[in-house]
């Protein structure tokens, strides 16, 4: 991989390009989405993301979940994705669903890694096939208020620095309406997949969200890996 910017431009590493401090604001964790998108502005290829991804992209979504404390995913990419518990030992995904109709028989939930984020006036916390109840943290009232809950997740996981992202869109957009994105880590796959995959964010309302660039790279396959930091006025 070969770094562009900032200078110098050279050869670099994954670690070198995502590692760093991630000093979180008072009030929340520091909050960084991971995605991929095609040139075309999809986030999927036949509703996964895994046909826009490579080998070097899957290292950096390793090496951020290595960093997070914890991982937060929308209701729809866990079941699209098929995911279960993460490599990490003792780290927890959290899906975020105003419904929470999620089937809790997948190993995701039944390895304890699983626990969901509802409102309050959700659903009980459901059950695994043997009886135990899933994990739940609470904020909001019809919909989840993500930035209640990011700042109730201590509640459940005690103190958190990083929180890492991996949408959906809708997820990304609750976050960006809320100004709680505070780094974006988006690679860009160097194909045109048309069809109606969404955008890296959906539902927010429309509003003008400055970042600034932290650095980009590109791979002997023409993958390109940036990472953006919310630009705040200081």
């Amino acid at each position: 991989m070969r770094r562009v910017f900032p200078e110098p431009a050279g050869e670099t590493t994954v670690d070198e390009l995502y590692g760093g401090p991630r000093p979180p604001p008072v009030d929340r964790p520091w909050v960084g989405i991971c995605m991929v998108v095609s040139l075309d502005g999809s986030t999927v290829v036949d509703g996964r993301s895994g046909g826009l991804s490579s080998p070097t992209d899957l290292q950096v979504l390793l090496r951020l979940r290595a960093a997070a404390d914890v991982i937060l995913v929308g209701a729809s990419t866990v079941r699209q994705e098929g995911y279960g518990p993460p490599r990490t030992p003792d780290q927890r995904i959290g899906v975020v669903t105003s419904r929470g109709d999620l089937d809790t028989s997948v190993e995701l939930f039944t390895s304890g890694a699983g626990f969901l984020v509802l409102p309050e006036d959700g659903p009980p916390a459901p059950r695994t096939p043997d009886g135990r109840p899933v994990d739940v943290v609470r904020a909001g009232r019809r919909r989840v208020d993500v930035r209640l809950a990011l700042g109730r997740l201590t509640e459940l996981l005690g103190p958190l620095r990083f929180v890492q992202v991996e949408g959906g869109p809708h997820l990304n957009g609750s976050l960006l309406d809320a100004d709680c994105v505070d780094e974006l880590n988006m690679t860009v796959a160097p194909v045109l997949v048309g069809g109606g995959g969404g955008r890296l964010t959906a539902g927010a309302a429309p509003a003008a969200h400055r970042f600034d660039l932290g650095h980009l790279a590109v791979d002997e396959l023409s993958f390109t890996f940036t990472r953006w930091l919310r630009h705040r006025d200081r």
